[in-house]
């Protein structure tokens, strides 16, 4: 099928703390409203069959809760898939956003997915209604080709939004296409959370995935195409990802990701924003998801392997024969490895070890992870990798478990810069990176020089552990890690 994103550098309020009129706040949202109604006459037009908006792409951020009421449409959630607002606009009042984004599906005949701020009224009875007597939510919706709201989706990770509240459970939303069968909907920070991402993917064994964000990139190991990807590779599902473009707040990365090709938007330099449109094969629901197919590794796979390399769309990811068992090289590792630093990455005390010469293997442990590299360089260039590891509760910015092997290129040649956010490199390794990691839910991550992409060659679960190899990366090596989320220890 054809799908369409489009990275939007939104048209924001010069003083979103101040109080408005409804009116200027339609005023506003409407100049954006008519950049989106160019790019999806402009997308309709390239065959897209469906279009995804990115989050606060219509009103902005950094309001407060009652700064941004004005901006609020109200829903009905009980009309999804019976009110078509384009063509029932009094119906309800407080829905020009919501008529807008239908009447643009509707006359483009094409799916589109935006996301607004909501508002529902509540009683008084209700022990969670906000003193203000109303809920006010970060909202995705679906509209169907014909204008008709499908979906709603109300972002249950918030971040730092204070404007918004959670709603009471995390909301299950997905919809149905002619063209690619079910889409499921989650928003930005959701990606890192068992609920409802993994939950929706696994509960109703989704393979299609729209995504709006307004993700700030974090160096080395959450850049948004980098981790887009990722969960892409992860679950084998297709994912399209919109994120905002502003690039004062380090915000950039869209793009429509299959688990073995993307088509990225990632630029830092330039201002405006970005239409991506591409055809992508619709991943059937008789795949498994890596997880599952993870947990069948660790039960049925330890001494047989069916080989497949990453480049066929099958539900089984392996590991050529002769390459090593960790059990076997560890020793090896072991004698191998310099003595351990620490340094900060992503605000957590990593444990590394300096990735040295031209060839070797290393290990590097923290609890209960033990992380192991073998590699070889290209050519020795003046560049210090590192080889980290990091087993604990992460706490800035949001808190949640992570396990985490990586292999980072540092910021300079002294090991206190191992974990600075890095966008060059000119080394090529081949390599192979494993970890004895304790989730089934592990990230590979691949990022070149650029921030640009790559795919592993081979990845998969082997004897209880995590493997990720590549021969020679297309281009510098930024990072290669097995990011594993630990959702039980959250």
């Amino acid at each position: 099928y054809v799908a369409a994103v489009y990275e939007h550098e939104s048209i924001l309020s010069p003083s979103p703390a101040a109080l408005v009129e409804r009116r200027s706040a339609l005023e506003l949202m409407g100049r954006n409203l008519d950049i989106y109604e160019q790019q999806v006459l402009a997308a309709a037009r390239q065959g897209a069959q469906i279009i995804v908006f990115p989050e606060d792409g219509i009103h902005g951020f950094n309001f407060t809760r009652s700064s941004i009421y004005p901006y609020l449409d109200f829903v009905p959630y009980s009309h999804s898939g019976k009110w078509n607002p384009c063509r029932e606009p009094y119906l309800f009042n407080d829905t020009e956003v919501i008529q807008r984004l239908s009447c643009m599906a509707l006359k483009n005949r094409l799916f589109l997915v935006a996301n607004l701020g909501t508002k529902q009224p509540c009683e008084r009875g209700d022990p969670r209604c906000p003193s203000d007597g109303r809920y006010q939510f970060n909202t995705n919706m679906a509209f169907a080709a014909d204008g008709t709201l499908l979906a709603t989706y109300r972002k249950h990770n918030l971040y730092f939004e204070f404007a918004f509240d959670t709603p009471p459970e995390p909301d299950y939303a997905f919809f149905d296409t002619p063209f690619a069968g079910k889409f499921g909907m989650f928003t930005c920070f959701d990606i890192l959370f068992f609920e409802p991402a993994v939950n929706l993917i696994r509960l109703y064994n989704l393979k299609q995935i729209v995504y709006p964000t307004a993700w700030m990139n974090q160096l080395p190991l959450l850049s948004a195409v980098e981790f887009q990807q990722a969960f892409a590779t992860a679950f084998n599902v297709n994912i399209l990802a919109a994120n905002i473009h502003h690039l004062t707040l380090g915000m950039t990365g869209s793009g429509i990701y299959t688990p073995v090709k993307s088509f990225i938007y990632h630029n830092m330099e330039s201002y405006g924003g970005k239409l991506i449109v591409a055809e992508i094969p619709v991943i059937t629901p008789d795949y498994k998801t890596n997880s599952e197919i993870n947990g069948r590794f660790r039960e049925n796979l330890r001494d047989s392997c069916r080989t497949f390399t990453s480049t066929s769309l099958d539900d089984e990811v392996c590991f050529k024969e002769q390459e090593e068992i960790p059990g076997r090289v560890s020793e090896k590792a072991k004698e191998q490895s310099p003595p351990p630093f620490y340094a900060e990455m992503m605000y957590d005390n990593f444990t590394f070890v300096p990735v040295l010469g031209e060839k070797g293997e290393l290990q590097v442990c923290a609890n209960t992870l033990c992380c192991y590299l073998n590699y070889r360089r290209a050519v020795l260039t003046d560049e210090l990798y590192a080889l980290g590891v990091f087993d604990g509760l992460h706490t800035v910015h949001g808190t949640y478990y992570v396990q985490a092997c990586a292999l980072v290129k540092c910021g300079g040649l002294s090991f206190s810069t191992c974990g600075q956010e890095v966008t060059d490199a000119t080394a090529l390794i081949d390599f192979q990176l494993w970890g004895n990691m304790s989730t089934p839910y592990i990230f590979p991550l691949l990022l070149t020089s650029g921030i640009t992409l790559d795919f592993a060659d081979h990845m998969g679960w082997k004897n209880n552990y995590y493997f990720l190899s590549k021969n020679r990366t297309s281009s510098g090596l930024l990072t290669a890690a097995l990011y594993g989320r630990w959702y039980e220890k959250d």
